[in-house]
């Protein structure tokens, strides 16, 4: 059992990663090769020009800016009305506390669909706005559920004893349930980060200025329209068009845009993995 456990992860674990890997030789090699599927296991021509001209692109500057933003910004406010609010329906000081629960529960079940969504967003004004980003997101009914779990975890006396020393609800929120709330918010905020940050239909639906297009979205766009691009970037860099195992390709501006989306929320992603189990798990078994 030994064995085949280890060598059932490990082909796991290699069809989990290859994907990244092949994406990765491949903006790395000669485009030709690499538009011809000659490249599988190792690069080959290596060169860097892929990544040199992706950045070349109009608005990729602008677009990292606006996805990093928005995922700084989406992320702390979650985790910030995750915990309140899953602190809040453990007290037992919350007016009807079990109503208000159940009427955010029931939003995971039952939602009015796309278009009723749209108007709502557009009369709220938060359409061609970077609110209408945040605001939607900010209230997650699963993750409140995880924040209560947990809180109910922790022991009711240090709660207590604060109250009995003078400590008012926001100051034992701060000062008694976030810190000791770490690994359920540090998992929330990795789930969080990992949705802002791949966000792209909100943009596609809400926005029509270019100076609020994410990365996510740019890349949806040059998925859709590979072949004009690569034409505009050769055009736009003499020097790589010149050189004809760097020209671009349909097949290298889509690995290449890929990897530059996905790599910032891989480089994060080890940071918190220590605190999914935990975070996850306590609280989940009750007793």
């Amino acid at each position: 059992m030994d064995v085949f456990a280890v060598v059932f992860f490990s082909l796991f674990s290699f069809a989990c990663v290859y994907p990244f890997y092949y994406i990765f030789i491949n903006t790395i090699s000669d485009n030709k090769l690499s538009e011809r599927g000659a490249v599988t296991w190792f690069p080959k021509g290596i060169h860097f020009q892929n990544y040199i001209d992706a950045f070349r692109i109009p608005g990729i500057a602008n677009a990292a800016f606006i996805s990093v933003s928005r995922t700084v910004v989406g992320t702390v406010l979650v985790v910030l009305s995750s915990a309140f609010l899953g602190y809040m329906f453990t007290s037992d000081t919350m007016w009807k506390k079990k109503f208000w629960y159940r009427f955010v529960v029931i939003t995971m079940y039952f939602n009015a669909g796309i278009i009723p969504w749209y108007l709502t967003m557009m009369n709220l004004k938060l359409t061609n706005n970077f609110l209408g980003y945040i605001l939607p997101a900010i209230v997650s009914p699963f993750y409140i559920i995880l924040t209560k779990t947990y809180v109910e975890s922790i022991s009711k006396e240090l709660r207590e004893a604060a109250q009995v020393d003078g400590a008012g609800t926001l100051r034992v929120f701060f000062q008694i349930i976030l810190p000791v709330s770490k690994p359920i918010l540090s998992t929330i905020a990795i789930f969080s980060a990992v949705g802002q940050w791949n966000s792209f239909q909100d943009t596609l639906l809400l926005m029509t200025r270019e100076s609020l297009f994410t990365l996510q979205f740019i890349l949806y766009r040059y998925l859709q329209s590979s072949s004009s691009l690569s034409a505009i970037v050769n055009a736009s860099s003499s020097s790589a068009a010149a050189m004809v195992a760097q020209a671009q390709t349909q097949t290298s501006i889509r690995m290449t845009v890929t990897i530059i989306v996905a790599l910032p929320i891989l480089l994060v992603y080890p940071f918190f993995q220590r605190y999914f189990v935990k975070g996850i798990m306590i609280g989940a078994v009750k007793g």
